[in-house]
């Protein structure tokens, strides 16, 4: 059975309150395994994503305080509201090398990516940076996350990017699966992209469609 890629894509739409339910179980699973967790997205999702945190057992004051939980809604990795690889990529090290500096056994970052891009909504770098972000990940192990993509936030080429990008999606916190349509940026050409294809996926991910899923513990 392949291994479950440290890079996931999590396509969904409708009310986020489920998926929050499901990133928090994450989260809890992480923190058990002494693995600090970074959790980026708007204030009312980080608001939402505290409440499920809490009803699941989580003491979220003491996490945030030892800073084995961050929360946040800061864009600080926007240069001049504008998203930026290199600066984004910058951080993620650093907050990488902090986290194995303070004695955890590595980090996990979950972001909205509709938000990771900033207000001006220009996703032209978007294939550029899952590329360089897989390639990253694969040169730090101890490095995790998920990538969310809000189907109805984003424009269905977006989504389309973001499955292409990604070894693995994430259905729930129980359930991952292979990504079929995962092409690395060498064998990657515009021409290969059966839309029909990528949509349908999107659509039964949407749908909470979980066929072919691999259980896992994250």
């Amino acid at each position: 059975m392949p291994a479950v890629s440290r890079h996931q894509c999590f396509i969904y739409q409708g009310s986020p309150a489920p998926q929050l339910r499901s990133l928090s179980a994450v989260i809890q699973q992480k923190l058990d395994q002494n693995i600090r967790c970074l959790y980026l997205n708007s204030r009312s999702m980080v608001v939402g994503l505290r409440s499920y945190l809490f009803a699941g057992g989580t003491d979220v004051t003491k996490e945030t305080t030892s800073g084995r939980l961050v929360l946040t809604s800061d864009m600080a990795h926007l240069v001049e509201g504008r998203f930026n690889i290199d600066r984004m990529l910058t951080m993620l090290q650093e907050a990488l090398q902090q986290a194995l500096n303070d004695g955890h056994q590595g980090l996990w970052v979950s972001g909205d990516m509709s938000r990771e891009f900033g207000p001006e909504r220009d996703f032209s770098q978007l294939l550029e940076y899952e590329w360089r972000l897989e390639e990253f990940l694969q040169r730090h192990p101890a490095l995790s996350g998920i990538c969310q993509y809000h189907a109805d936030t984003l424009p269905r080429k977006i989504l389309r990017q973001g499955l292409m990008t990604h070894p693995s999606l994430f259905i729930n916190e129980t359930l991952s699966r292979v990504n079929p349509h995962f092409s690395e940026r060498s064998s990657f050409s515009p021409q290969c992209c059966n839309a029909t294809a990528l949509d349908t996926m999107v659509s039964d991910l949407c749908l909470g469609n979980g066929t072919q899923a691999i259980p896992h513990a994250h």
